[in-house]
C-alpha cells in the first residue's frame, strides 16, 4: 500500500455518474483524474505519481485552507489578538494556509459509495498560527447529468477565519493549452493585486480592462485574479462558463469571489501528466470559488469568520457537457 509522509497508508477512490468519471486521493483530499464518456483525454491536469504531488504539482486539485489564497505578510487579528502565520510564499506571504495547510495534509475517508465520496480532516488550534481546532469535510459527487458536486463544510472551537477552495485545474481539449478555449466570467469587478499578488484595496470595473470577460473571450496567459462575484456568500448562482469547440464548462457556486489563474507558472517535470507528458506554461486553468484574498485584513470584503457553533457550508457545481 502508498504511504503519504506522515507515514498512513493513501487511499484512491473512484466515483462514477452521469457519463462521468473521478479518482480522488486522500492527499489534500484531492480531485487527481477527471472524464467524460466518449472523450478520450482526461478533463483536469493530475497524476498517477504521488511524488508529483509532493512536488510541482503541489496544491493540483486539492482542497487547501484553512484560508485559500494569499494572506498580506501572514499577518491577521482574529478576535482581538493579533496572528502571525507560517509565510510559506518567499518567506513574505501565507499561501493556501502554510507549509501545513489542507492540501498538504492526508484526509480520512470517511464514507464511500458508487457516485460520491467523503472525506475529513483536523486541523489542530495553532497549525500554521491558525486559531481554533477546525474540523473540515469535502464531499465529491457526481450527480445523474455527470456534473461534479464539491461541497466543503467546516466547524471551530474557537473564532477563527475559514476560506477554503478546491484548487481543481481544467483544460478541456486535451492539447494543454488554454489558448485553445473561450471563458465568460459574470463579475462586473475584480481586485487589482501588488507586485506580491495582494489586493491593493477596493475591486476595480471589469469594463476597458483585460479582466473583461463579461463576453467569452481567450483567457490571458498571465491570468491570476480574483474576480468579486458579489458582496456576500450567497445561494448556488451561475458564474463561469469555459469551452472549447467540443465542450463546455458550466461552474455555479455559492462564493462570493472567484480566483482564476491560467497556470503562467505550469512546469511538472520530471513528472509526467494524465496524457503521459510533461504538463508546461498554460496547460490548466486553476478555477478557484472562494472569498476574496486576504480578507481578513480588509473588513470592507465579504467575511471569512467562523464563529463557535457555527458550521460553514460552501458548494460548487461543475457541469461538463458536450457542444456537438
Amino acid at each position: 500500500m502508498e504511504t503519504t509522509p506522515d507515514g498512513t497508508p493513501l487511499h484512491r477512490v473512484t466515483i462514477a455518474n452521469g457519463g462521468a468519471k473521478a479518482r480522488i486521493m486522500s492527499w489534500g483530499a484531492s480531485l487527481t483524474d477527471f472524464r467524460l464518456e466518449g472523450v478520450g483525454h482526461a478533463l483536469v491536469l493530475g497524476s498517477d505519481d504521488l511524488d508529483a504531488y509532493l512536488g510541482p504539482m503541489l496544491y493540483y486539485g486539492a482542497i487547501v485552507g484553512p484560508v485559500a489564497n494569499r494572506i498580506a505578510e501572514g499577518r491577521m487579528t482574529v478576535a482581538g489578538t493579533p496572528c502571525t502565520l507560517d509565510r510559506n510564499e518567499n518567506g513574505i506571504t501565507t499561501l493556501h494556509g502554510g507549509g501545513q495547510g489542507f492540501g498538504q495534509r492526508n484526509w480520512t475517508v470517511t464514507q464511500a459509495t458508487a457516485t460520491e465520496v467523503t472525506l475529513s480532516l483536523h486541523h489542530p488550534d495553532g497549525l500554521g498560527g491558525f486559531p481554533g481546532n477546525i474540523d473540515v469535510t469535502v464531499r465529491y459527487a457526481l450527480d445523474d447529468a455527470g456534473a461534479l458536486i464539491v461541497e466543503i463544510t467546516g466547524q471551530s472551537d474557537r473564532e477563527t477565519v475559514f476560506n477554503p477552495a478546491f484548487h481543481g485545474y481544467w483544460a478541456l481539449d486535451g492539447t494543454a493549452d488554454v489558448g485553445h478555449h473561450r471563458m465568460t466570467i459574470h463579475a462586473e469587478r475584480y481586485l487589482p493585486v501588488d507586485a506580491a499578488m495582494i489586493p491593493c484595496g477596493a475591486p476595480a470595473p471589469v469594463a476597458g480592462t483585460i479582466y473583461d470577460y463579461r463576453s467569452a473571450a481567450t483567457p490571458d496567459p498571465a491570468l491570476d485574479h480574483n474576480f468579486c462575484l458579489s458582496d456576500a456568500r450567497t445561494d448556488m448562482c451561475p458564474v463561469l462558463t469555459l469551452e472549447t469547440d467540443r465542450l463546455r464548462l458550466d461552474l455555479s457556486t455559492t462564493e462570493p469571489g472567484l480566483q482564476v489563474y491560467t497556470g503562467a507558472t505550469i512546469d511538472t517535470a520530471p513528472f509526467a501528466g494524465l496524457g503521459g507528458a510533461t504538463y508546461t506554461r498554460n496547460a490548466g486553468i486553476a478555477i478557484e470559488p472562494q472569498v476574496w484574498p486576504d480578507a481578513p485584513n480588509h473588513p470592507d470584503y465579504p467575511s471569512a469568520a467562523l464563529l463557535p457553533g457555527q458550521t460553514y457550508r460552501q458548494v460548487s457545481r461543475f457541469a461538463v457537457t458536450r457542444k456537438t
